[in-house]
């Protein structure tokens, strides 16, 4: 099996399940990431920022243990971030308050870029940089991917550069494929489309490819998303069919389904 050297860029946060969970997850679209990227087997970096408290502590623990490389990890003088996440009776997830903590206006410095120069492949999660990263990975011609739909500002949206653009959404097959033909009309070359339990599609300009879900008794979906994109680079990077990376994204995500959080981890009292 090939090794790659890989890294993801962004978002972690603390997710604070309310009563009756009382418990706290590591979460983030960019850590989900790369925890997934280590368990695989590959040598995955975390570039991203924690506050000097608990929560940072947690995170970077789950880190270590998972085998990701802190090179890029930074300490702010902000808390870590956070999100309140409510249980209704049916046992749906409600997001009641999230606070981006340490990882707004977190950015890479020069030595965190002369390292991310190195890697296989980048992705970016939520990172309200305006796209300026990416823009520099791309000019460096270094493998770049992005989850679009974890942003939220206009000045984060952009998608000009990226090897993949990933999103989710979309009520059916005509609105996915609207917003991944969108991807590429503003400039990415691979538009990557997950739709919950309908499944995801991918299309590259030439060919459009759709897969369903992976049935699986579901505990929780929080990080599924996530799993999916490791899943996805990973078969793009070993340059396999683009109806088989849709599967290994699926396969991925179905198996995080079936425990609480993006990645198996010993939960923390609220």
């Amino acid at each position: 099996m090939t090794t790659f050297r890989l890294a993801a860029v962004g978002d972690n946060c603390i997710d604070r399940f309310q009563a009756p969970v009382g418990e706290t997850y590591v979460g983030g679209n960019a850590i989900n990431v790369a925890v997934q990227l280590a368990l695989l087997g590959h040598q995955s970096f975390y570039f991203g920022a924690v506050g000097r408290d608990r929560g940072g502590t947690q995170v970077r623990q789950l880190l270590e243990q998972n085998g990701v490389r802190l090179d890029g990890l930074k300490e702010r003088d902000v808390n870590t971030a956070y999100t309140d996440i409510g249980i209704t009776p049916d046992g749906d997830r409600v997001f009641l308050y999230e606070d981006f903590g340490a990882c707004a206006g977190y950015r890479p410095d020069a030595e965190d870029l002369a390292l991310l120069k190195t890697m296989d492949h980048v992705h970016i999660g939520w990172l309200d940089d305006g796209g300026a990263l990416r823009r520099a990975l791309a000019a460096e011609g270094v493998s770049v991917s992005q989850d679009v739909s974890v942003n939220a500002a206009p000045a984060n949206l952009g998608v000009e550069g990226l090897n993949i653009a990933f999103g989710s959404g979309g009520d059916g097959d005509q609105d996915a494929e609207r917003l991944a033909d969108g991807f590429l009309s503003r400039g990415a070359k691979l538009a990557v489309v997950t739709r919950g339990a309908l499944g995801s599609l991918a299309i590259d300009g030439t060919e459009l490819v759709s897969t369903g879900s992976h049935p699986v008794d579901v505990v929780d979906t929080t990080g599924a998303g996530d799993s999916f994109i490791a899943g996805f680079i990973l078969a793009h990077l070993e340059g396999r069919p683009l109806s088989e990376r849709l599967k290994a994204g699926r396969d991925l995500a179905a198996r995080t389904c079936t425990h609480v959080g993006g990645f198996p981890q010993q939960p923390h009292t609220l």
